[in-house]
């Protein structure tokens, strides 16, 4: 069947989707499967990805000497090297001024590790979400100042702090800077910057998360330590050591999985299974993980409860979390981590159910490019996350804006869809003078706005952005990677698809369409998701379960009467627990068959 086509003729499935079938080469997957000796499912997934049977070996056992990138091919990374070097020797107060995320926790608690194994003690300072927002400011290098510190290295963040990085070279502060973020305008005054998207950087790292480009910082930093002979009659630091701190952040930042980004992950994931960070394996222990890590583990259930400090609590927590080495003090940081990840969770629903009030009342149809939804006091932690559910729920590009009546500013937060390009358009909104300030990539933004020019805004940007939405083609779609029989489906088909992971942006975890099932079950459970048994005419049956959607369209089919035949959708998940090995079908999108 050709990839464009129609898959079982679903054009419009519950999700107002069309279903396709991702194209993969017959010949190359054949060769795969042969060379490989994996089975023909998965040779087929890995075709569909690029892979060939030359590159096949690489990518399900990637490694990270295969994959590792020079460091002097960063620009200015032997200079932030040598910057940091020359504090360590000359005994300066160094501080670490890291962003409130995933990202910047992991990143400042690697470049502290390191600095600890070379008996440098580093101050790390976290902005607050709300009250300081994102990045360095004059205020807080101020204060850094004060306190002694010589050299501020960031991270994850200062590539855009253009005014507070003067106003700290004023002050004779030395600034580093170790961010990923797109570069536009004036760079920041820095004795060093590092970042690979910056103009003219050669390293062609552009995809890697901060906590990424910090670990490789650790390679530059071992090699400039053995270019002073600063290890004779002492052991470098193990740099490898840090993987899992480099991989947590890099899953969590949703970097594409591929390349330099895969091998990190893949060997920090072994290094986290074992549990010897005292701040990881607290962590785990409060969010019921066991056993070995995965990018599941570390993507929704890890990280989430990492970034809740950032987004409603203390926004150092997380830091503190992944640099202790006292396992008490871990625990406890652990527990109000998770206690502070609920209370996210409650005003995260609560967003939520105001924003999509206001998204079925609008009435909005195809050709509509933006959902905007706008609401007073509705906090700035959670606005991201709502936006992102909010543009899953409808597949369109979303921003969720929470307005302060008092002050008549709005902070909004969106997530977009492939093929539209929703930072550009905020950031020509606030060229145009609609926005105190903005920007973003493609998928996200952020934003500020006067409250009473939200209007304007949506007008805006569904101008800017109803050509691209348009065209917006695969948003519309649902790419499925392979059709499989009931029958198929078990722990053993299942276990084999794991030998692709790990799975993430880049590398999508795989789909599976069946089609012609009965449903003999279907049980609300939970607040919202609903579990299900479908049957083939065959007799064969799957069990699953479809998330956060008992009262959406797709909960509302399956909970329905009558005996419709469906086509399913979904991933399909190897479960070995106490109940016995099996698998089942996490629905994702399902359509009346025809």
């Amino acid at each position: 069947m050709a990839g464009g086509d129609a898959l079982f003729g679903v054009r419009s499935s519950v999700k107002g989707r069309s279903w396709r079938l991702t194209p993969a080469n017959d010949a190359v997957a054949s060769s795969i499967a042969r060379i490989a000796g994996v089975s023909d499912a998965l040779a087929r997934l890995l075709a569909s990805r690029g892979v060939t049977a030359e590159t096949a070996g690489r990518f399900l056992a990637p490694k990270l000497r295969d994959f590792f990138p020079d460091p002097s091919s960063f620009t200015g990374m032997d200079d932030c090297a040598a910057l940091i070097w020359d504090a360590v020797e000359a005994g300066s107060k160094i501080a670490l001024f890291a962003d409130y995320d995933v990202d910047g926790a992991t990143s400042a608690a690697q470049l502290h590790g390191w600095l600890r194994a070379v008996g440098a003690e580093a101050l790390i300072y976290v902005p607050d979400r709300i009250e300081e927002g994102y990045g360095p400011n004059t205020a807080a290098l101020q204060g850094l100042h004060e306190a002694g510190a010589e050299l501020v290295i960031t991270l994850d963040c200062g590539a855009a702090s253009v005014e507070p990085l003067a106003a700290a070279a004023k002050i004779g502060l030395t600034m580093g800077v170790v961010d990923h973020h797109l570069m536009d305008g004036v760079p920041p005054q820095a004795a060093a910057l590092v970042n690979p998207n910056q103009p003219g950087d050669a390293s062609g790292c552009g995809h890697m998360a901060a906590a990424g480009v910090t670990f490789v910082l650790l390679a530059a930093l071992n090699r400039e330590g053995r270019r002073r002979g600063a290890f004779e009659g002492r052991a470098e630091p193990d740099i490898l050591g840090f993987a899992d701190l480099a991989a947590l952040g890099t899953i969590c930042d949703v970097v594409p999985l591929t390349g330099v980004n895969r091998a990190i992950v893949t060997q920090g994931l072994k290094l986290m299974s074992s549990w010897s960070r005292p701040g990881l394996k607290a962590l785990a222990e409060v969010a019921g993980v066991t056993g070995t890590a995965s990018a599941y583990h570390a993507g929704f259930l890890l990280g989430p409860r990492i970034n809740a400090g950032g987004r409603v609590g203390k926004s150092d927590l997380g830091a503190r979390l992944l640099t202790t080495t006292d396992p008490a003090e871990a625990h406890a940081i652990a527990e109000q981590l998770d206690v502070l990840n609920a209370e996210r969770r409650a005003i995260e629903a609560e967003v939520l159910e105001g924003a999509v009030a206001q998204a079925e009342a609008a009435g909005l149809t195809d050709r509509d490019p933006i959902l905007i939804a706008a609401g007073d006091h509705w906090h700035p932690g959670v606005i991201g996350i709502a936006a992102g559910r909010l543009k899953e729920r409808f597949n369109m590009p979303s921003i969720v804006i929470g307005r302060d009546p008092e002050t008549g500013l709005a902070k909004g937060s969106g997530r977009s869809v492939p093929g539209v390009d929703l930072g550009s358009a905020v950031a020509r909104a606030r060229e145009e003078g609609l926005l105190v300030a903005g920007g973003g990539h493609a998928m996200a933004c952020g934003l500020t706005v006067q409250s009473d020019r939200i209007d304007d805004l949506r007008a805006f940007l569904s101008e800017a952005l109803a050509e691209a939405w348009a065209g917006a083609v695969e948003a519309r779609q649902y790419a499925v990677d392979a059709v499989v029989h009931p029958a198929a489906i078990d722990f053993e088909f299942c276990n084999a698809l794991s030998a692709a992971a790990p799975y993430g942006s880049g590398n999508p975890e795989p789909r599976f369409a069946l089609a012609d099932l009965r449903r003999t079950f279907a049980q609300r459970v939970g607040a919202d998701h609903v579990r299900f048994t479908f049957q083939a005419s065959s007799g064969a049956t799957v069990q699953g379960i479809a998330f956060r959607c008992a009262d959406e369209p797709m909960g509302q089919a399956l909970l329905g009467s009558g005996d419709a035949v469906f086509h399913a959708a979904g991933k399909l998940k190897a479960e070995d627990n106490r109940f016995g090995r099996r698998a089942e079908l996490h629905l994702e999108d399902l359509a009346i068959a025809e």
